[in-house]
Parts: structure tokens; C-alpha cells; sequence
């Protein structure tokens, strides 16, 4: 429990931006990988795309920690990956 409060207080001292940028990409993830969007290509790749910035942003954010900084950003980049599959498949 110790840990939750530790990130949530470090999350309270990030700056606005950043704040908005991470709280609206988990919100566009979360709201577009619903099921009642699962039948359109496009969200699935928008929620894809946001997951990217996500990870992107916090790989950014840890870059002393070089190990999870890696970790980060190769989600980000499988996170494009689907992003541009669900895009393709989209169009057929």
C-alpha cells in the first residue's frame, strides 16, 4: 500500500501537462478498447496509438532507470505495432 501512495504523491508533483497528457491517453485506452468499440478498426487503433504515448511519455519520464525506460518504450513500440495492424485490418 506504501508503494500506491509513494506513486500516486509522485504523480501529484508532475507537472499540469504531463498530468493531462497521461490521465487523457489511459482514459482514450481504456473508453476505446471497450467491447461496444471492438467491432470498428479505427478505435481499437486510436486506444493502440494512446497506449503508445502512454508508455512513450513515461519511458521519457524514467529515463535514469534505463532497464524499465527500455521496458517502457518496447511496449510503446508493440503498442504501435497493433496500432497499425487494427488500421489495416480497418480497411478490408
Amino acid at each position: 500500500m506504501q508503494r500506491i501512495k509513494f506513486v500516486y504523491k509522485q504523480f501529484l508533483r508532475e507537472p499540469f501537462w504531463f498530468k493531462i497528457l497521461v490521465t487523457s491517453t489511459l482514459l482514450i485506452t481504456i473508453i476505446f478498447s471497450n467491447s461496444f468499440f471492438s467491432y470498428n478498426g479505427y478505435y481499437q487503433s486510436i486506444a493502440k496509438l494512446a497506449a503508445a504515448i502512454f508508455f512513450s511519455a513515461y519511458g521519457v519520464k524514467l529515463l535514469r532507470n534505463t532497464l524499465i525506460s527500455v521496458i517502457f518504450f518496447v511496449f510503446a513500440v508493440i503498442c504501435i505495432y497493433l496500432s497499425w495492424d487494427y488500421f489495416d485490418k480497418a480497411h478490408y
